[in-house]
């Protein structure tokens, strides 16, 4: 993505990235640091902090679709499936602010947002999660944000359990309530009682 590319975000989000710049322009944020090297190094991040929010604003495309096409982008709501399991699950490929939305949110740095970005509905994509080989995964649909929440599935929120995740595994009876190991009364040690 070039840096004129027009960056599409909720009205919500437009708002709380204006009142995030405005309070640091007015310096409502503010730090009283032990020494100078930290106020200086404080300063510095600050003004930063303030031109990229400057620049984002500035490319914001706000309520707007970000595609007419329906190619999995920022902005874009997604149902995906995937092909192992047969499960689905919506969520919103997102971006830094992007965290007050309704739905499930992944990022584009993540693993699955990196893969699926540029997929059409039909298109299949592997991405890879440590310690795994890849997962095929079909994009079904993608649907703006704005258009998703109006069809009044913004307060209904995939769930997934991860895949191989079971409700008979231990770790699942554990947090539900406490257990104890229990072992066959043959294999049991038998405490030693000392003798008085």
């Amino acid at each position: 993505m070039t840096s004129s590319e027009p960056i599409w975000m909720t009205r919500q989000q437009y708002a709380r990235l204006r009142n995030k710049l405005n309070a640091l322009r007015s310096g409502l944020i503010v730090e009283t640091p032990d020494d100078m090297m930290d106020f200086d190094a404080n300063r510095i991040a600050l003004q930063r902090r303030i031109r990229e929010l400057q620049k984002l604003l500035s490319r914001a495309a706000v309520g707007e679709n970000p595609a007419g096409d329906r190619i999995a982008e920022p902005g874009m709501v997604l149902t995906i499936r995937y092909d192992v399991t047969g499960e689905t699950e919506t969520f919103l490929l997102g971006r830094r602010g992007s965290e007050g939305a309704d739905i499930k949110v992944y990022s584009m740095a993540s693993p699955l947002g990196r893969a699926i970005a540029g997929a059409r509905p039909g298109d299949q994509r592997i991405y890879s999660i440590p310690d795994e080989t890849g997962r095929l995964v079909t994009l079904l649909e993608a649907v703006p944000y704005d258009m998703y929440r109006a069809k009044g599935n913004g307060s209904q929120i995939a769930h997934r359990e991860p895949s191989g995740y079971k409700r008979n595994w231990p770790g699942y009876a554990c947090r539900r309530r406490a257990r104890l190991p229990t072992t066959s009364p043959t294999t049991a040690p038998s405490p030693s009682i000392p003798s008085t």
